[in-house]
């Protein structure tokens, strides 16, 4: 199946649901996306098997808390966030996962849903330098995924690119 595009260029909404903050901020943007309903997923792999994509092609978007605030960070499914590299990157000496209720409050989104778009702060972006094509990720709601192009994703959030994960283990 792939992460196939929406040949309207708009975003796409399944029956009964309403415009959520996501795909309100992607259509402010003039980003194209759209929201699949996968049905909930227990890891990953399986996440990857109901959209027909492969785990790397599934981006996490992680809280991650400062002293000074917080930022967004993209990482590729199958890796992880390497801390000293996502330390020098955002230019800190000490970062951390925030407790669940403290990422709701800084982003508005639950976790396992968390997607910079439609944030209730636009905090800074950082997305890992081997993401690449069209991706999936959080939609804002438990059961959906949001799929886009990387590239117009990174250059509408002004993220900065960095390598910021550990290599894919296996």
């Amino acid at each position: 199946m792939g992460l196939g595009g929406n040949r309207a260029g708009q975003a796409v909404v399944g029956a009964g649901m309403s415009m959520g903050r996501a795909e309100a901020d992607a259509a402010e943007r003039g980003l194209e996306i759209e929201i699949v309903e996968r049905g909930p997923a227990g890891s990953l792999e399986e996440a990857a098997a109901r959209l027909g994509v492969a785990p790397p092609e599934i981006v996490k978007t992680l809280v991650v808390k400062g002293r000074d605030g917080f930022w967004f960070a993209l990482v590729p499914g199958d890796r992880q966030i390497s801390w000293p590299k996502l330390r020098a990157a955002i230019g800190v000496n000490k970062l951390q996962l925030p407790p669940a209720e403290q990422a709701f409050e800084a982003t508005g989104y639950e976790r396992g849903t968390i997607v910079p778009l439609g944030s209730t702060t636009a905090w800074p972006v950082f997305a890992d330098a081997s993401i690449r094509g069209r991706i999936a990720m959080g939609a804002g709601w438990h059961g959906a995924s949001l799929l886009v192009e990387s590239a117009d994703l990174i250059r509408s959030l002004e993220a900065t690119v960095a390598d910021i994960c550990t290599e894919p283990e296996g």
